[in-house]
């Protein structure tokens, strides 16, 4: 077996002085959890610290292998060889997993993975699988991210010698609050208590922002508004804002995300020539015009192909033009002109590719800020964030930082029979709370349904199902006439809360109490909960669903 990347000290090797410091004074981590590798820092007093194994690598693959001789589903921390991951003994990719139904596209598209993705496919949660000594070994997407997360933190505090409960965790912008609720869940179960979930592209504006304040500072007079856009791109998530600077306050005025990333890529470069030895040419790639793939395929054969990075362009050329697609529509939920970037910033791990590079350089009409590690960008960010949220002591103004952060997907209700009406849109700035006034759809109806999406496409159905609650009580009148309010709010938490009340035009007072409910209110996700709410409703749900006030039918 491999050696131990990293090892645990014993809390009876600290001395009583560090047992005290550690009791008086509270530490935040900031963890980038990344489809295939993740990276701990913290705020040390003075600057971040990144948190490195004792091989000194900043950067921790995520790949979990699963030992005969430990109990089910246990993360055993040693490096991941190549041979274990193709046969099925290494659960990796569990970022793109996290918070699905078995019913998801990206569920659908995983069965390519060594290891067993098992569904039933009727909107439920997967569970995955390896093959340890011919058994598979079961368990699911969320508790492995726990057992990662609880090992994340077991070296942090290793490594710091003080114990550590809270967490800032980046989440790509594209992340259903089902997805954030299982990242919660599995933070508690590692002993974590999540501060604050961050888009990875508003960490990197943090990180930014604060480079600027230096700047600000070490130089005489004053530094001129920003607006960089970030373009943040991993394994298995591509993600676009847009943030004004003015010196120490960050303002997110757009974010935009999507499930294409660098795994895309090798499904991609897979299909058209072999999964072996792939991802090593993909990254040879971004740095020669061409790679040579020989393997051993058994039986005497080989494959021997010379890959031209252009070969490699041509096969992924969706993923680059979606990619632009982000950047595009990006800058105009913003409102914001390529004349008006001051900077481009390009992180994540695929921020080495040529063509990606090329790409935002061409839409922004800006050569690539340097300023900053694409590869740890977006964990110095949740460090800042760590610090800030934790309210440290900083007489030096060191991170006199503040960020204002937007929704990344529209809050709405089914009405009009079967359309999506946003209450909230996307990119509001948060905390926010609004209302909006519906109405019956037929005369002497008495109770009326309040279903919530998460979402943007016009159809209730192809958006998140987050949760559903029934007004009754309404008098006898008029289809049109009675006015339900339904008012949203999210806190600076991001959590919403949904509420409604019944108000009849002349009175000054709601006829029926406010009720107000947290959403989600069921966790196994929109094929279920959607399946729940047909059948307790049945035929009679068009009948209960709502319009929007003076909106014909």
């Amino acid at each position: 077996m491999a050696e131990p990347e990293y090892i645990v000290e014993s809390e009876c090797g600290t001395t009583e002085e560090e047992k005290s410091s550690s009791a008086s004074s509270e530490v935040v981590i900031g963890i980038d959890i990344g489809t295939s590798q993740c990276s701990v820092a913290v705020w040390n007093g003075s600057e971040v610290e990144l948190l490195k194994n004792t091989r000194n690598q900043p950067l921790i693959r995520f790949d979990v292998p699963v030992d005969n001789d430990i109990p089910l589903g246990e993360v055993n921390y040693h490096l991941s060889h190549k041979h274990e991951r193709l046969s099925g003994a290494s659960i990796l990719n569990m970022k793109r997993l996290i918070g699905r139904v078995d019913t998801d596209r990206v569920v659908r598209a995983s069965k390519n993975f060594p290891f067993l993705v098992q569904t039933l496919d009727m909107g439920v949660r997967p569970f995955i699988a390896a093959l340890v000594n011919n058994v598979w070994k079961s368990t699911t997407p969320e508790e492995v991210l726990a057992l990662y997360l609880a090992e994340l933190r077991i070296m942090a505090e290793s490594k710091l010698k003080r114990p550590v409960k809270d967490v800032v965790l980046c989440i790509p912008v594209s992340f259903s609050r089902f997805q954030l609720t299982q990242i919660e869940r599995a933070c508690t179960i590692a002993g974590l208590h999540v501060l604050r979930l961050m888009p990875e592209p508003a960490a990197v504006a943090l990180l930014y922002a604060q480079q600027q304040q230096h700047m600000l500072r070490d130089n005489t007079g004053r530094v001129s508004k920003r607006i960089a856009l970030v373009f943040n791109m991993g394994a298995g998530y591509c993600d676009v804002a847009v943030a004004g600077i003015d010196g120490g306050v960050t303002e997110i005025k757009a974010l935009l995300g999507s499930e294409i990333g660098g795994e895309d890529f090798l499904q991609n470069m897979m299909r058209h020539l072999l999964p072996i030895a792939i991802q090593e040419a993909i990254h040879e790639l971004s740095f020669q015009e061409s790679v040579q793939i020989d393997v051993d395929l058994g039986h005497g054969s080989r494959l021997c192909k010379e890959v031209k990075r252009e070969e490699f362009e041509e096969v992924n050329e969706y993923i680059f033009f979606k990619s632009g697609i982000l950047i595009v529509q990006c800058m105009h939920d913003a409102d914001v002109d390529v004349e008006d970037l001051t900077d481009v910033i390009v992180v994540g791990g695929c921020s080495c590719i040529p063509k990606i590079r090329n790409l935002v350089e061409n839409l922004c009409e800006r050569e690539i800020y340097q300023g900053m590690n694409p590869l740890t960008a977006a964990v110095y960010g949740t460090a800042l964030e760590g610090a800030l949220t934790s309210g440290i002591d900083d007489p030096l103004g060191d991170v006199d930082l503040l960020t204002s952060q937007v929704t990344t997907l529209g809050i709405g209700i089914r009405a009009n029979r079967s359309e999506f009406v946003p209450v909230i849109p996307r990119n509001t700035t948060m905390p926010v709370h609004k209302e909006m006034i519906f109405t019956t759809v037929k005369d002497n109806q008495t109770e009326a349904l309040i279903v919530v999406y998460e979402g943007e496409p016009e159809m209730e159905d192809e958006n998140h199902l987050l949760g559903y609650f029934k007004i009754t009580g309404i008098p006898p009148a008029l289809k049109a006439v009675p006015e339900i309010n339904v008012g949203m709010d999210i806190n600076a938490s991001n959590e919403l809360s949904v509420l409604a009340r019944l108000i009849i035009p002349g009175s000054r007072h709601p006829l029926v109490p406010v009720m107000e409910l947290k959403m989600p209110t069921v966790d196994d996700g929109h094929s279920c909960c959607a399946e729940v709410l047909a059948r307790a409703y049945g035929p009679t749900l068009d009948s209960m669903i709502v319009r929007r006030k003076n909106h014909s039918i």
